[in-house]
């Protein structure tokens, strides 16, 4: 193709709808990702200021941790965008085994660091990392292949769910050695995606939601603090100066925030009247200083990382692709939708963070990989690589590459679909004229037998999606 056809076609691609562009989902994707960043990375500088000079002295130590995570974050994106869905299917068990070695190693005296009667975090140097966060990424990776190879047996429930809860629990409990009830709900969140994207039936989400409250009522009477997080959950205001302190002042630091906020870096309850002010509770600040503009900023950019997944996974050629993009997808809404519940009131306080926006090197990273691998998803499907392939050599250095798929290049990537047409075609012409024979040689009614062995070896449909 030439210069002057690649220019023609990227007018006619930049002429059309917005959402009807091949590159729309990467689009949202980048824009979305890289907005809550930026919001993340100041909000934490204004939430942190007095706590860090509190204690290190400088009103940015905090923020300068922060900093050198999504230092750290960006290049892990950039890699993750330019990693196959192919890849990213061969690591899917290696990943579910280094999980599982993370969340034992972390419960280990002398390996996981003890912090407020948790051991979460392992520490390595400067860094601290927190085992179970890429957890979830590496159960989303292995379930996702575990459904593809059974997917000819999904309709029975045994296949559905054999053996992925019985791991997805036993990652469940080391997380709750730790104790960790937060994490082990986002677990539960990949569950439900990887199995509403498999076409799981209704009955099934019941039977196992009526056996995961049973769980949680027994992990919250197990546990006193708990417990009275629930209590003051119901009534934040009639305990205000003891269980109910931080539930009932997120609130009042909401409320004050009106439309349009105080004012970037002019939060009062950052001064000591709200815990965790840069971490779990970050939102209220959002809310104090930004206002309900501020607020509905940030729940929209939420919204459009949530459609753009779900474009990729409705796109998606691959069962694979789909599986792993509807369960990263239900994870990262239902963490931002459940972190932002208990900071209005609506939800019990779990001390889940908020995606890119609260304070936690581990996370971030994470989350930041896990984009870029949806990132890569949208540019591998046809019609992305082929708006990529047709872009000229400026644009395609501002812009993401075409993928490669081998050494044929992107036309291979492009081309495999019009090739696989091609071949079908050819085999119902094949087939017709075959027939047309057997009616001129009065053969009419006589069919060939097929051999049991090549009808077991056509297999049924693939997963269809919901």
């Amino acid at each position: 193709m030439t210069r002057t056809d690649a220019a023609a076609d990227e007018r006619t691609t930049n002429q059309q709808p917005f959402f009807d562009r091949p590159l729309a989902s990467l689009h949202m994707l980048l824009v979305a990702s890289g907005l809550l960043c930026v919001i993340g990375v100041v909000m934490v500088l204004s939430a942190s200021s007095v706590d860090a000079y509190r204690t290190t002295g400088s009103a940015f130590g905090i923020f300068t941790k922060q900093l050198l995570w999504l230092a750290i974050g960006i290049p892990t994106f950039w890699i993750a965008v330019r990693i196959s869905p192919r890849a990213y299917r061969r690591l899917a068990y290696p990943a579910l085994l280094l999980a599982f070695v993370g969340l034992m190693a972390v419960l280990v005296p002398g390996v996981g660091i003890l912090w407020h009667g948790a051991r979460r975090w392992i520490d390595l140097g400067p860094l601290q990392v927190q085992p179970s966060e890429p957890a979830k990424l590496a159960l989303a990776l292995w379930g996702a292949d575990l459904l593809v190879r059974k997917q000819n047996r999904l309709s029975q429930w045994r296949h559905l769910v054999v053996p992925l809860l019985p791991v997805a629990l036993a990652m469940c409990a080391l997380v709750m050695f730790e104790p960790d009830l937060g994490t082990t709900l986002c677990i539960a969140l990949v569950i439900f995606g990887l199995l509403w994207t498999a076409g799981a039936p209704f009955r099934l989400f019941g039977s196992l939601a009526v056996g995961a409250m049973g769980i949680v009522v027994l992990l919250i009477v197990h546990e006193p603090y708990r417990l009275r997080r629930v209590v003051s959950f119901v009534h934040p205001f009639q305990d205000r100066s003891g269980n109910g302190f931080q539930a009932a002042q997120g609130l009042s630091a909401l409320s004050t925030g009106g439309w349009f906020g105080d004012g970037l870096g002019q939060s009062r309850f950052k001064w000591g009247l709200l815990p965790n002010a840069h971490t779990d509770y970050i939102f209220a600040i959002i809310g104090e200083e930004l206002g309900l503009v501020g607020c509905l900023v940030v729940l929209g950019l939420f919204l459009v990382l949530a459609y753009a997944g779900l474009r990729i996974a409705r796109n998606a050629t691959e069962p694979f692709v789909c599986l792993v993009t509807g369960a990263v997808t239900a994870w990262i809404l239902g963490q931002a939708l459940i972190n932002v519940g208990y900071v209005v009131g609506l939800l019990p306080v779990t001390g889940i963070p908020l995606p890119l926006i609260s304070f936690g090197g581990t996370s971030l990273v994470l989350t930041l990989f896990t984009l870029g691998m949806l990132a890569s998803f949208a540019r591998h499907e046809p019609a992305a690589a082929a708006a990529l392939a047709n872009r000229g050599k400026v644009a395609r250095a501002l812009r993401l590459p075409a993928p490669r798929a081998g050494r044929a290049g992107p036309e291979r990537v492009v081309g495999r679909a019009a090739r696989r047409a091609r071949a079908t075609a050819a085999r119902a012409a094949s087939t017709k004229a075959t027939e047309h024979r057997e009616r001129r040689s009065g053969n009419v009614g006589r069919r060939p037998r097929v051999p049991d062995e090549a009808l077991r070896s056509t297999g049924t449909e693939g997963i269809a999606g919901r």
